[in-house]
């Protein structure tokens, strides 16, 4: 590969690890381009981002490639992961702490199979607060810091498969077929909520985007490593 070939435009498959951003993983891929070939600049982008507690597949394009984003990002996605009952958290995941504990000894696996029928098809759902959408100018997770209370409108989506493939009270492993703009932690809320109980995101994976498949992803060293040196 060239300097030339990644400006002309190269999709790239990463599985971002665990605890990097998205931001910071197309930060990595810029600059290690830039050093290997001596380039000052070149645009590089992501399609769909990621959450820092979550690992797996991040489409990031180069050069001409990025006027594809859109189209890469409106493709749906699959993910596994799992959600931890009996306990809910402001941010719907591990990144804050548990607000509330729930008594789980009711929860039979008949229920929690049950419960994922409502969430199958066109649903409604309403985003965390502490994500990055934008209201009157401001990121959401801004007003969650600052405890202001606002109101976060709800949004269609499509959940297309919804898979237990394993109960471990209180976790429960998952795997989703959903359309964009779905958050998997509002999922995780909502099913807890679906079980007259709690919930949070507990683990999470994007296994697939489109026809692209974290199989055929690599991980930034090995990117780097297949860099000129």
């Amino acid at each position: 590969m060239t300097a030339e070939d990644y400006k002309e435009g190269q999709v790239i498959l990463i599985d971002k690890p665990l605890e990097w951003t998205s931001f910071q993983a197309v930060n990595k891929v810029r600059w290690l381009i830039r050093k290997a070939f001596e380039i000052k600049k070149i645009k590089v982008g992501h399609a769909g981002t990621l959450d820092p507690l979550a690992t797996g597949l991040l489409i990031i394009c180069t050069g001409k490639f990025t006027k594809k984003i859109d189209t890469f990002q409106a493709q749906e996605k699959e993910y596994t992961g799992t959600f931890t009952l009996g306990a809910t958290t402001p941010s719907y995941d591990l990144e804050t702490e548990i607000d509330n504990t729930f008594n789980i000894s009711e929860i039979t696996s008949e229920k929690i199979y049950e419960a994922t029928k409502q969430f199958l098809g066109e649903i409604q759902q309403q985003p965390p607060i502490f994500s990055a959408l934008k209201k009157e100018g401001k990121r959401l997770y801004e007003f969650a810091r600052n405890g202001e209370e606002v109101e976060i409108p709800f949004r269609t989506i499509t959940i297309s498969e919804f898979e237990i493939t394993k109960i471990a009270l209180p976790r429960i492993d998952f795997r989703v077929v959903c359309s964009k703009g779905t958050y998997i932690r509002s999922l995780a809320h909502d099913f807890g909520k679906a079980l007259n109980n709690g919930a949070h995101l507990s683990a999470l994976r994007r296994t697939k985007i489109g026809t692209f498949s974290v199989k055929d992803g690599i991980g930034i060293e090995e990117f780097e490593a297949a860099l000129p040196s």
